[in-house]
């Protein structure tokens, strides 16, 4: 493509240097600049891509796009009002505008946002394979799949990968959509049929000045990357939720809750630790689910892609069917089983919110005490530690408070934050507090007993624990499976 052609995709304004020249790529990483590429210049949240236009040029790059001067003679400098905007805008009309290729889902939301993905995708693979996913959890084209580094990737890397799943044969994709990758211009070029707002809630607030900000930035799916012509699906047991349905009454918008308003009413529901049995009424017509999932709050999250998956005219009857046989999501009210006779689940939750919905769900389920071991994370919203504190000490009847990647951030100190919520007059819960993770897993899981359940939360999927400068192997379920096995060893051999 000739760079005068590629420049007529964003506002431009002004132009240093000749623009009949070839480009061969867009990036805005100068470490992944090759010959002929066109590098743009974003001012980022840890460092400057100004900083980095000398080592662009090094490695090939022969324009830049930013928005003030690159400071470098002899090179086809543009300036445009909005660099991350124009990032965006330039990768997709570079590789052909690919989400217009795609029936494509936004999920957004800050629960449920994973889980409603994956049902997706698996929805997509059994009725229309191949599909494409691309979330917290793992980025995914067909059956080859890596793990993901960001939710939400900077507009290059996002629009490669929808390039390659146009290429791949893919008709359907789905996204989770994260407020920063919103708010920081990463969706720009990307289009959606239909956008999912799951639920708003405390979270982010170390990133947006406040709650409203945070809604903001949900709000932009909607307003800007949801076709004309697509549908919003907004699930209403949520006061955020309602407001942006309220406001979208230009758009085709399914609603889904327990409330009587919504399009897709949940009417009865059966849950135990074999999954979930319910009944919804889909304007007019009354339909059952039955899955595999765990808990009550999935209720939501299978009625979320039931939703979109519907809207983009798939078959109601085969989605159910499809949704039947998934077996779960992983890190989300994941079972661990290893011949125990109690129960232990990993769970991502990470805010108060969350790891009260998990917990109200875990007390709904038969159950004799509910074990809770979990932290929070370091250089994030410390506002939140408290209320995880108090709402664990509410809900559990033992809790052990630890280290959930403290980054560069004492984890006594954050323990120390936690503990504050718990000391309520509603907190009954016995508080122990063990900084080492591995120990504090150990711990809960030894004074367990027959019926009881242990929620380990705040992971979930994760692999990793971060400690200063250390990112070490850690993962959640592989070192609850280990120690049940070497007690359920030693059980035997009594």
């Amino acid at each position: 493509m000739i760079l005068g052609d590629l420049l007529s995709s964003i506002p431009v304004e002004e132009v240093r240097g000749t623009v009949k020249l070839e480009v061969k790529g867009v990036t805005v990483d100068s470490r992944a600049v090759e010959l002929g590429f066109v590098f743009v210049a974003i001012a980022g949240q840890i460092t400057d891509g100004h900083r980095y236009i000398g080592d662009a040029i090094k490695r090939g790059a022969i324009a830049v796009v930013s928005e003030k001067d690159s400071g470098q003679g002899g090179l086809v400098w543009v300036r445009t009002p909005d660099a991350r905007r124009a990032a965006g805008l330039l990768a997709a009309s570079f590789l052909g505008q690919p989400s217009e290729q795609l029936s494509l889902v936004g999920v957004t939301g800050t629960n449920g946002k994973t889980t409603t993905a994956f049902l997706l995708e698996a929805v997509f693979q059994s009725l229309a394979p191949p599909s494409a996913m691309m979330g917290t959890v793992v980025h995914r084209v067909g059956s080859t799949s890596k793990p993901a580094r960001h939710t939400t990737p900077e507009s290059p890397e996002l629009q490669s990968f929808l390039r390659n799943s146009v290429e791949k044969g893919c008709r359907f994709g789905v996204l989770e959509v994260s407020s920063h990758g919103l708010s920081l211009g990463r969706l720009e070029g990307t289009e959606f049929e239909c956008a999912v707002f799951t639920n708003l809630s405390r979270d982010h607030l170390d990133f947006h000045r406040d709650m409203e900000d945070y809604f903001a930035a949900k709000r932009i799916l909607f307003e800007r990357h949801l076709r004309s012509t697509g549908t919003a699906v907004v699930g209403l047991d949520n006061s955020y939720g309602r407001r942006l349905a309220e406001s979208l009454d230009h758009r085709a918008t399914l609603t889904y809750g327990y409330g009587v308003d919504a399009d897709l009413q949940v009417e009865s529901v059966e849950a135990d630790f074999d999954g979930l049995r319910f009944r919804f009424n889909d304007r007019g017509v009354v339909r059952a689910i039955e899955s595999r999932l765990v808990g009550r709050h999935n209720v939501l999250n299978l009625l979320a892609a039931y939703g979109a998956a519907c809207a983009l005219g798939l078959d109601p009857i085969d989605v159910l069917k499809a949704l039947a046989q998934i077996e779960g999501v992983p890190g989300r009210y994941e079972k661990v089983e290893a011949g125990q006779d109690f129960h232990v689940v990993v769970d991502y939750a990470h805010t108060d919110d969350a790891l009260r919905n998990i917990l109200e769900t875990t007390r709904a389920l038969p159950h004799s005490k509910v074990l809770t071991v979990f932290g929070c994370g370091g250089d994030r919203d410390r506002s939140k530690r408290p209320l995880m504190g108090a709402v664990a000490a509410r809900l559990s009847d033992l809790v052990v408070l630890t280290s959930d990647n403290p980054r560069s951030e004492d984890p006594g100190s954050i323990i120390r934050e936690i503990e504050l919520g718990t000391k309520g007059r509603q907190c009954q819960a016995d508080v122990r507090v063990e900084p080492d993770r591995c120990k504090a897993i150990a711990l809960a899981l030894s004074l367990s007993e027959p019926g009881d359940v242990v929620l380990v939360a705040g992971k979930g999927h994760e692999p990793y624990q971060v400690t200063g400068e250390r990112v070490i192997r850690f993962d959640d379920r592989e070192v609850v499976r280990e120690i049940l096995t070497r007690r359920m060893q030693t059980l035997s051999s009594q």
